[in-house]
């Protein structure tokens, strides 16, 4: 398969750089003064080659340098999942940033986004920071300070951010390595991490009888390596094997919150001793938000004395800043509503039925999957039940394809494994747009693969 589609990227880059002049010579100005020519590394890996430069974006859309308009389904990879700049946000920012932007003193705003965050997870305390990776490891660290233990336990090809423990896999003998392309581990990952597949109940019952293990930290569904949804009667197991052995449950639903206002916690009726989300519930400004149960915030406080609080390595000067609460209190009252979430779903339901009907039209063998609003295809027939399932059904050269395509078509779907988010302001006409391209793809890359 890799002659033929490798033929269709060359025509989609060489198309790439045709159209894109201006994107191009920011590109090699870029070069002089960042590391790699982008802002953040992981940039150098768009698909064309070399980045779009942005200029403007409003709702579901965004114009680029060159001056193309695109569908955004990338929505800053979660982070714009409220859309870009929503109305309600982008006033109370302003309101509140010429009130004052970062104080270290609460604000009233607090106590509001804290309650709602409580009626959308059941989760009754809270704490916030500035990004999830920030409140994954501030909730580790509380984890292994009441319980006395020092692992954490995460499932293979996980995504939490960029925590240290997280970056763990197995190698061929079932050892806890560090993941490929993991830069600069500070010790060795079999120190501090035990590593299971998803959905395998026997080996997470294994790895918790060593009763060394402080906390799960878990997505409720796999999310970063294609959507791989829970078996039924996983999350019990969980909740059960968890409690048995003393061990904390730490639920992280940044990216799942796609299933609902309260992600997949509400969906799935989840009892979690630790909640963290973080990325869209400020439409766009950095923040995020970490919650406890009674039991566990009662031991946190029993643990951590006066004196100690502000030096035991969680927290930051601009965390819980006036304006990333001002920021979260009007995303989650006025934008990332009940009935806005009902839309987004529609349109996912929509999307996925789109891409099926390309995928069944031309026989390929690929799958689509969708949570809530988010939706990935892979290009593999089988649905993964694991990590390493998806891992090892991916197709790099298929992805890059499928990205460049759409983009050159004016779609922009996130990088790497193609997901599509639907925010408040997507449209059917822009579901309905994407469908168009997809079909235009498959009827390409079918006709490319006959003998």
């Amino acid at each position: 398969m890799s002659e033929p589609v490798q033929r269709l990227l060359d025509d989609e880059l060489a198309r790439f750089e045709r159209e894109h002049p201006r994107s191009r010579a920011l590109a090699d100005r870029a070069q002089a003064n960042l590391l790699g020519g982008v802002p953040m590394h992981w940039m150098v890996r768009w698909a064309g080659g070399f980045p779009v430069f942005a200029v403007e974006a409003s709702g579901a859309r965004f114009r680029d340098a060159d001056g193309l308009e695109y569908v955004d389904f990338c929505l800053g990879d979660t982070g714009a999942m409220a859309g870009h700049s929503p109305e309600a946000t982008v006033r109370a920012v302003a309101e509140q940033a010429a009130r004052g932007i970062t104080l270290m003193l609460p604000s009233e705003d607090s106590i509001v986004v804290g309650a709602e965050l409580t009626r959308r997870f059941g989760v009754p305390r809270w704490q916030f920071a500035l990004t999830a990776t920030d409140a994954n490891r501030f909730a580790i660290r509380l984890a292994r300070k009441i319980t006395g233990r020092q692992k954490v336990l995460v499932f293979n090809w996980c995504y939490h951010g960029t925590v240290d423990e997280t970056f763990a896999t197995l190698d061929a003998s079932g050892r806890v390595v560090e993941r490929e392309g993991n830069l600069g581990p500070p010790v060795p990952l079999d120190e501090t991490t035990r590593v299971v597949e998803w959905n395998d109940t026997e080996a997470l019952e294994r790895e918790l009888a060593h009763g060394d293990v402080a906390c799960v930290l878990a997505e409720p569904a796999l999310t970063n390596i294609g959507i791989v949804p829970p078996d039924p009667g996983f999350h019990d197991a969980l909740r059960e094997l968890t409690r048995r052995h003393e061990t904390l449950l730490i639920v992280d639903e940044t990216h799942t919150l796609c299933a609902g206002p309260g992600g997949c916690t509400q969906q799935y009726e989840l009892e979690p001793d630790v909640l963290t989300v973080g990325k869209s519930i400020g439409g766009g400004i950095a923040c995020a938000a970490y919650g406890f149960t009674e039991e566990v915030a009662r031991r946190i406080d029993a643990a951590i004395t006066r004196d100690e609080s502000d030096v035991g390595g969680i927290g930051g000067t601009l965390a819980a800043n006036v304006l990333s609460l001002a920021a979260m209190r009007a995303t989650l009252e006025h934008v990332l509503t009940d009935d806005a979430f009902a839309h987004m779903t529609a349109l996912g339901e929509r999307f996925e039925a789109g891409v099926q009907a390309s995928i069944d039209r031309h026989s390929l063998p690929w799958h689509v999957t969708r949570l809530g609003c988010r939706v990935e295809y892979l290009f593999r027939p089988d649905r993964p039940r694991t990590g390493s399932d998806a891992a090892a059904g991916g197709d790099h050269l298929l992805d890059r394809l499928i990205h460049l395509w759409a983009l050159n078509r004016g779609i922009l779907l996130t990088p790497f494994h193609n997901m599509a988010l639907m925010s408040p302001a997507t449209t059917e006409a822009d579901v309905d747009r994407h469908t168009e391209v997809f079909a235009e793809a498959t009827a390409a890359i079918a006709a490319a693969l006959l003998p």
